[in-house]
C-alpha cells in the first residue's frame, strides 16, 4: 500500500476540511475516526474520488503513512487529546509527529509536549483560526513545539494556510512547547474584544441613535472600505442585513441576546492575571458575555431599577461618526493589550516570540483579520523591543486624534444608561498608561496601614513603613 503523508484523526467538520485542504494542495491523507461512520460518510461524499482513504483502526493508520509519521489530531480539547495520544503511543516509533490541531489549554501542550519528548516522539500544538471555511481554504496556523518536527511539517502548513496580500503563507513557527496554543489562546482574546467593541457600537447606533439593523449594516459596510476594514467588521454588516424569511424582521433583532463562549477567552483573562498583563479590554469583553448569560436576572433588573431617561445628546452624523472612531481607537487598544501580553509571556515562559511575525501570520485566514496587521506587524519589524504599540508613533498619532470623538460617544452613551463596558475600558486604559502618576500611592499607604506590607518614597531611596495609628 502507498505511503501516505499525512493521518488525520479525528473527521468532525474541521478535521473533514483540513483533509480536503491537504489532498487539494498535493498531500496524500489517511483519515481516522473512532467513529466509522462517520469515515464511511466522508469517503463516500466531497472525499470520494481524491487521494484520501479512510482505516478502521489505529494499527492500519500507521502501517499507511511515511515515516516519520505525522498525525493530526482533531478531537476535542481535554481528556480526548490524552486518550488519543494513549492509544497511538504503543504504534509509533521514536522520531514520529504527533499534532494537536485542536483548542487546548496551552499548559495542556506544555505537559504533553515534555512528556512525549522524554519518550522520543515529537509533539506539536497547532492553534488553528478561520473556522469551517477556513479549514477548507486556508487557515491561520500557530504551531508550537520541537523545531525539527515544525521542518517535518512546514511545506503542509504553508500550503494549506491562507495566503496574506503579499503572498505570504499565514503560518509561521511560534516557538517551543506550548507556545502555538499560547498565541491561539491571545489571538482569541482579542477575537472577544474585538466582536465586544462592535457589538457596543451597534448598541449604541441601534438603542442610543435609533438606527434600523439596516442602517447600521450600511455604515459598517462603508467603514469596511477604509481602516476599519476587517473580517469581523464585514461579517458584521452581512448578518446586518439578513432578512428572517418567516417574519421579515432583521434575524439580529430575533437571535436571544445572550452570548455563549468556549473558554479561551476566559483562558487569557486568567493567564493575564498570572503574569501581570493588563488586558482590561478583553476582560470586560469576557465578563459581558458572562453578563448576557444572566438573562433571566436582567429581564428581572429591567422592571425594578431604574436608569437615565435621557437619550444621546448631538447631531446624529457626528454621533455616528464618534462612533467610527470609538471603534478604530478602542481596536488598537485591544491589539495594544495583547500584543503586550504575548511580549510578557514571551519572557515568562521563553518562547521567544517574534510579535512582528505573529501579527503578519493573523492577516489572513483567522477571525480577527484586519488591514490594521499590516502597520502592526511593521511597527514590529521596526522596533523588535516595542513594549507597548502606543509607544509608536503612528499608533499613538492614531489614538490621539480620536480622543475626542471617542471622549464624545462615551459620555453620550454612558449619560444614556448604555452599557459600553470594552470601549470605556478601553479609554480608561489609555488614560492609565498615559498618566506618569496614578492613584496607586494611596493603594499602598492603605496596604501598609492595615498589613504593614511598606511602601517606597519618591524622595528617597529604601522601604518604609509607617505606624499610622501613632500620632
Amino acid at each position: 500500500m502507498a505511503a501516505y503523508k499525512i493521518g488525520i484523526v479525528g473527521l468532525g467538520v474541521m478535521g473533514h476540511n483540513l483533509a480536503l485542504n491537504m489532498e487539494r494542495n498535493g498531500f496524500s491523507v489517511a483519515g481516522y475516526d473512532l467513529d466509522p461512520q462517520k469515515t464511511k460518510a466522508f469517503l463516500d461524499s466531497t472525499a470520494l474520488g481524491r487521494n484520501i482513504i479512510g482505516v478502521n483502526s489505529i494499527k492500519e493508520l500507521v502501517a499507511v503513512l511515511e515515516k516519520p509519521r505525522r498525525i493530526l489530531l482533531m478531537v476535542p480539547a481535554g481528556s480526548p487529546v490524552d486518550s488519543a495520544i494513549d492509544l497511538l503511543k504503543p504504534a509509533l516509533n521514536q522520531g514520529d509527529i504527533l499534532i494537536d490541531g485542536g483548542n487546548s489549554f496551552f499548559m495542556d501542550t506544555e505537559r504533553r509536549n515534555i512528556s512525549l519528548e522524554k519518550e522520543g516522539f515529537n509533539f506539536i500544538g497547532a492553534g488553528v483560526s478561520g473556522g469551517e471555511e477556513g479549514a477548507l481554504w486556508g487557515p491561520a496556523i500557530m504551531p508550537g513545539g520541537q523545531y525539527e518536527a515544525w521542518k517535518e511539517i512546514a511545506d503542509i502548513f504553508q500550503k494549506i494556510a491562507a495566503k496574506a496580500d503579499d503572498g505570504q503563507p499565514c503560518v509561521t513557527y511560534i516557538g517551543p512547547r506550548g507556545a502555538g496554543h499560547y498565541v491561539k489562546m491571545v489571538h482569541n482574546g482579542i477575537e472577544y474584544g474585538d466582536m465586544q467593541l462592535i457589538a457596543e457600537v451597534y448598541d449604541v447606533l441601534h438603542r442610543g441613535v435609533g438606527l434600523t439593523a439596516s442602517e447600521i449594516a450600511g455604515h459598517f459596510y462603508e467603514w469596511n472600505q477604509h481602516e476599519l476594514k476587517s473580517y469581523l467588521v464585514e461579517i458584521t454588516a452581512d448578518i446586518l442585513t439578513r432578512i428572517d424569511a418567516e417574519t421579515g424582521k432583521p434575524l439580529v433583532d430575533l437571535i436571544l441576546d445572550e452570548a455563549q463562549q468556549k473558554g479561551t477567552g476566559k483562558w487569557t483573562s486568567q493567564n493575564a492575571l498570572d503574569i501581570g498583563a493588563p488586558i482590561p479590554t478583553i476582560n470586560a469583553a469576557v465578563e459581558s458575555r458572562i453578563l448576557s448569560g444572566l438573562k433571566s436576572q436582567r429581564v428581572t433588573a429591567s422592571q425594578k431599577i431604574h436608569g437615565p431617561l435621557s437619550k444621546l445628546q448631538g447631531n446624529t452624523t457626528r454621533l455616528i461618526e464618534s462612533a467610527r472612531q470609538s471603534l478604530y481607537a478602542s481596536k488598537i487598544i485591544s491589539y495594544a493589550q495583547g500584543m503586550s501580553m504575548l511580549k510578557l509571556a514571551s519572557d515568562e515562559y521563553q518562547y521567544d516570540l517574534k510579535l512582528s511575525e505573529i501579527a503578519g501570520i493573523w492577516r489572513g485566514g483567522c477571525i480577527i483579520r484586519a488591514s490594521l496587521l499590516n502597520e502592526i506587524m511593521t511597527s514590529y519589524q521596526k522596533d523588535p523591543a516595542l513594549a507597548n504599540l502606543l509607544l509608536d508613533d503612528g499608533f499613538r498619532t492614531e489614538v490621539e486624534e480620536r480622543q475626542v470623538e471617542w471622549r464624545f460617544m462615551l459620555q453620550n452613551a454612558i449619560g444614556s444608561g448604555i452599557p459600553v463596558l470594552a470601549i470605556s475600558a478601553s479609554l480608561a486604559y489609555f488614560d492609565a498608561y498615559r498618566s506618569e502618576r496614578l492613584p496607586a500611592n494611596l493603594t499602598q499607604a492603605q496596604r501598609d496601614y492595615f498589613g504593614a506590607h511598606t511602601y517606597r518614597r519618591i524622595d528617597r531611596d529604601g522601604v518604609f513603613h509607617t505606624d499610622w495609628n501613632h500620632v
